[in-house]
């Protein structure tokens, strides 16, 4: 039985302790926190997590909160204008619904199930100094802590890395008492709400603690308005400016958020990172090997909302490779075959986030625009966020962008002209069918 060691237990880890379980391995899991101690901490994230990697989750058995998280069916964009209304504001249909398990609540109940399976479960903060003597012990050594000295055995890729600093100040409110969405009051959506110059504010259905709750997260333009809250140490003070910079710069989220309030204590996050790609292969001061998973290797920023996507895919993509390779070495020539393989999904999500980063180019706001007027172009930046590679076919070039809103617009004519609803001179919203091409 080959022995496999994963240290860090958050979305990847654990699936990937999980998955390797399932087939076999003697796994041993390395966490610096027990499964009570997760659950009584702080949020660690945002994590609205799409149909794909949903669909891992589920393949593995693991899927054990889907019938009581809310099923987010739709994905909205609102763009804010300087008097504060909304320039844009649209939803695109979901293929496949989306959902959001508060880590707390699902890290600690993969943890006990781990345990409970038979997985070795060692509570130990992991040091480089620690992995070197390990590495002696299993065949494999996966590294999935995304923090501290251990990331620092993966060199920065510099050619996949084009930010040498954090582009946006992140800060996230648990609350309970939203009000429902006006425009769609029949199903749940994530609302992503851009101001143009200052951040953006994302708005989603969760699972927390204490039942379904929203998640407010507002990404901050470094040394802009939003970004307010390094000092904050309170947590009625952090929800309070939230508020005050919602009342501010996106009046209708806050006129659904005058009730909310916190959902417990430790429902408040403040951060910022500077998005980074790695060399995915560290190297033990002993000379022995370890491979980067998920975020150690690829940490993208929230915007786009990719981070559980990207590791639950990350973990799908190592255990096929791990499985498939048999009783093989795990040498260094397999560890960066294994990243290849899984950055040829990464790397779209990675080029649309940093895409995302920078101010729109003309032909995006284009987009943005028609999807108020073409749901099928809504519909479909909506899918985007399950499969971030569909954006190199129409979202950074000027010219497939131009190419396929004619085609969008076409295509609307036609339907409008074959069902005989669209007003005289002008276009009407699409079904929920897509448009043709790509």
């Amino acid at each position: 039985m080959r022995k496999i060691l994963v240290v860090g237990a958050g979305q990847s880890g654990l699936q990937l302790a999980l998955g390797l379980q399932s087939y076999g391995y003697e796994v041993t899991l390395l966490s610096n926190r027990t499964a009570d101690e997760i659950r009584s901490g702080r949020v660690m994230s945002t994590q609205c997590m799409f149909h794909t990697a949903l669909q891992h989750e589920r393949d593995l058995q693991l899927a054990f909160w889907e019938s009581q998280a809310p099923r987010v069916e739709g994905l909205g964009v609102s763009v804010g204008a300087p008097d504060s209304t909304r320039a844009v504001d649209w939803v695109g249909r979901l293929n496949g619904f989306a959902q959001s398990v508060d880590q707390r609540v699902k890290m600690a109940g993969w943890m006990e199930t781990f345990a409970r399976r038979g997985g070795r479960l060692v509570i130990h903060g992991a040091a480089v100094s620690d992995l070197d003597y390990f590495s002696r012990a299993y065949d494999l050594v996966l590294v999935s802590a995304g923090k501290g000295e251990l990331v620092a055995m993966f060199g920065r890729d510099a050619a996949r890395s084009p930010y040498a600093a954090p582009q946006r100040a992140l800060s996230v409110a648990y609350v309970h008492g939203m009000a429902p969405r006006p425009e769609h009051p029949g199903f749940d959506a994530v609302r992503c709400n851009l101001v143009p110059g200052v951040g953006e504010l994302f708005v989603m259905p969760t699972l927390t603690l204490t039942g379904r709750a929203d998640i407010l997260f507002w990404e901050g333009v470094p040394g802009g308005p939003v970004d307010a809250f390094q000092g904050v140490k309170d947590p009625a003070d952090h929800l309070s400016l939230t508020l005050e910079l919602m009342e501010r710069f996106t009046p209708w989220e806050y006129a659904r958020a005058t009730k909310v309030e916190l959902t417990d204590a430790n429902a408040t996050l403040v951060g910022r990172y500077t998005p980074t790609v790695r060399h995915p292969v560290g190297r033990l001061p002993g000379g022995g090997l370890v491979l980067g998973v998920a975020d150690v290797v690829v940490a993208n920023d929230p915007v786009t909302g990719q981070g559980s996507n990207s590791a639950s895919k990350c973990a799908a993509s190592y255990l096929d490779s791990i499985v498939s390779h048999g009783d093989r070495e795990f040498d260094e020539a397999w560890m960066r075959a294994t990243f290849d393989r899984h950055w040829e999904s990464a790397r779209h999500a990675t080029r649309w986030t940093n895409a995302m980063l920078a101010p729109p180019p003309k032909h995006v706001l284009k987009v943005l625009e028609a999807a108020e007027r073409l749901q099928p172009v809504a519909d479909r930046f909506a899918n985007g966020f399950d499969d971030p590679s569909d954006f190199a076919h129409y979202f950074y070039d000027p010219e497939k962008a131009e190419a396929y809103l004619a085609r969008a617009a076409r295509a609307e004519t036609d339907r409008a002209a074959v069902s005989g609803d669209a007003p005289e001179g002008g276009d009407t919203p699409a079904g929920d069918g897509r448009a043709s091409g790509g």
